[in-house]
């Protein structure tokens, strides 16, 4: 791990809420400046209830839900003339492009940028999202996997990148499972609001 690497922290109450499992922690150089490299200290999460309820009712084992926070350090540092919002937005635009390559390593296509929207973390930062849509078609679904993901990029005490994606419908309707209740039948909607409330919450 590079010594100046921390990772971000994640109230620990939503993820055990909401079902969250850790699955990985990495630290790696996520994109190059024109004089830093940027490492991202990462922490990656799936819903593992979903999982659990899909592989249950339906056997189809996959992630139908993942979200990650990162900190930012830069080597060499930023250099004292350099304010962090003077390269805020090549941060934002490197940060979704990485974004974008992670969806289609996890062999998603056509992936488009969506609507952008502002508003604060829980700390009381500016927070800039951007929201992606892709889909997967090549699956053990006999349907159309269609997703959304959200991308937030703020400095606070340092830069942060948040971000995670879910499915457009319900996964009960995904694996053919009938139903009204439990985490197969959430709403796209509640999928929506229980990201950005995690988006927002990473420190």
């Amino acid at each position: 791990m590079s010594p100046d690497a921390a990772f971000p922290d994640v109230p620990e109450a939503r993820l055990t809420r909401g079902g969250w499992e850790l699955i990985d922690e990495d630290v790696e150089t996520v994109f190059q400046l024109r004089r830093a490299t940027v490492t991202g200290a990462t922490k990656l999460y799936g819903d593992g209830r979903t999982r659990e309820a899909a592989t249950s009712a339906a056997g189809i084992d996959r992630q139908w839900r993942f979200f990650f926070g990162t900190a930012l350090s830069f080597r060499p540092p930023l250099a004292p003339g350099i304010g962090p919002m003077m390269i805020l937005p090549t941060v934002r635009s490197k940060a979704g492009s990485a974004f974008a390559s992670e969806l289609r390593d996890r062999g998603f296509e056509d992936i488009s940028r969506g609507r952008t929207e502002r508003v604060r973390t829980d700390g009381g930062d500016k927070l800039h999202l951007q929201s992606y849509t892709a889909e997967l078609s090549r699956d053990s679904l006999e349907t159309t996997l269609s997703i959304t993901g959200w991308v937030g990029v703020w400095h606070a005490a340092g830069f942060r990148i948040a971000a995670g994606a879910y499915p457009n419908r319900p996964v009960g309707e995904l694996v053919g499972v009938e139903g009204q209740d439990g985490p197969l039948f959430r709403s796209p909607a509640a999928y929506r609001e229980e990201l950005l409330d995690l988006i927002r919450a990473v420190e």
